[in-house]
């Protein structure tokens, strides 16, 4: 099974549609500028807006247009950066589950439309799974996988090694995914808005 090679245009659509189906709404971009434009696109002026740490969105220029500070949203990560109290820091972290607009990545998706999410410590898993009332996930191409089994193979084998490795490099300590949702579909009587920008470029792991 290759890991990092872009999906074809059939797969890609083919994916679309499944995911249209759960009513979640994916659409497909040519480049990681043409993402970052279409964020922008989607998140009004003045709502307010949390984003996990992700290397897709460092690499189309997300995180960099955050703390530029022109983009006229209410950055709440930006204000628990700045909190040195801990116990204040983290109240905010727990309000920041209410955010208008929550921007992220996934570690794989299937043709079959379902979407991979594992995290350590389970910190941007609320937003995805009920709290934020509009999620954006911004992908690589290359994560889309014929199957769920493909997709979750994809996470053991080939993300976790890498992760791993950043997290070591960068925290001095290694990553575990501990806590793993398979987002099946979003139920529509929540009034959730769910969209999945597709890139056609390898972002990401």
């Amino acid at each position: 099974m290759q890991y990092n090679e872009l999906a074809t245009k059939e797969a890609l659509q083919q994916t679309i549609e499944a995911l249209g189906k759960k009513n979640i709404e994916a659409f497909a971009v040519e480049s990681g500028a043409d993402a970052l434009a279409k964020v922008k696109e989607l998140v009004p002026a003045g709502a307010s807006i949390m984003n996990g740490a992700s290397r897709t969105l460092e690499q189309i220029g997300f995180v960099e247009h955050l703390k530029s500070g022109t983009h006229g949203w209410n950055n709440l990560h930006e204000g628990i950066l700045a909190e040195t109290d801990p116990a204040k820091q983290a109240m905010l972290r727990k309000q920041a589950v209410l955010s208008d607009y929550y921007v992220a990545s996934v570690h794989a998706v299937a043709q079959t439309g379902e979407l991979l999410i594992a995290s350590n410590t389970g910190s941007q898993l609320p937003h995805i799974v009920f709290t934020s009332p509009n999620v954006i996930f911004v992908v690589g191409a290359q994560k889309i996988m014929p199957t769920l089994a493909d997709a979750l193979s994809r996470l053991e084998e080939y993300v976790k090694p890498l992760e791993d490795k950043r997290a070591q490099e960068a925290y001095g300590s290694g990553t575990a995914d501990n806590k793993i949702v398979i987002f099946k579909g979003e139920n529509p009587m929540m009034g959730r808005k769910v969209k999945v920008i597709f890139v056609n470029e390898k972002l990401g792991f």
